[in-house]
């Protein structure tokens, strides 16, 4: 439904969300915030997000835009453009904004959000997770989801590709 696509199919700029943020912490709504890509939407993709959701209120997709998955994952990617993966994830229940970034990672958004949790793939250490230092420290906490075992976008485009 791309002609048809309503505002609440669109990502939020960063601008309005840091707005809505504010209004979410006044009545006392717990922001989770979790990334990615989300290239070919899979079954490990929504276990991901629906554990995400399940530590918190409202659920912010903070997703890669194209160039970022490009400059990330390589040439023909990504599979799906970036309005289409955002359209797919706002149309799921769990899923209440998405925000895009250029970045290699989500930085700025998540020093601009500060959500009350930031939620991570068990696939990362928590060491190495990208703003766990600055929620942190705001008082927020880091959750680490176990992965769906066999389901990735990347094993997915590979199985695509062999001859």
């Amino acid at each position: 439904m791309l002609g048809g696509m309503t505002e609440t199919s669109r990502p939020t700029p960063l601008r309005a969300l840091v707005v809505e943020r504010e209004a979410w912490r006044a009545a006392g709504r717990k922001v989770v915030l979790t990334n990615g890509c989300f290239d070919l939407l899979h079954a490990g993709h929504l276990a991901l997000l629906e554990a995400a959701r399940g530590h918190g209120d409202v659920l912010v997709v903070a997703l890669n835009s194209d160039a970022s998955v490009r400059g990330l994952k390589g040439e023909g990617r990504p599979i799906v453009p970036e309005a289409e993966r955002a359209e797919v994830l706002l149309a799921l229940e769990a899923v209440d904004c998405v925000v895009l970034y250029d970045a290699p990672t989500p930085i700025g958004e998540i020093r601009a959000l500060l959500p009350d949790v930031l939620v991570k793939g068990a696939d990362w250490a928590a060491d190495e997770i990208v703003g766990r230092a600055e929620v942190e420290a705001a008082g927020g906490r880091v959750a680490r989801v176990a992965l769906v075992p066999g389901r990735s976008t990347s094993a997915i485009v590979e199985h695509i590709r062999r001859p």
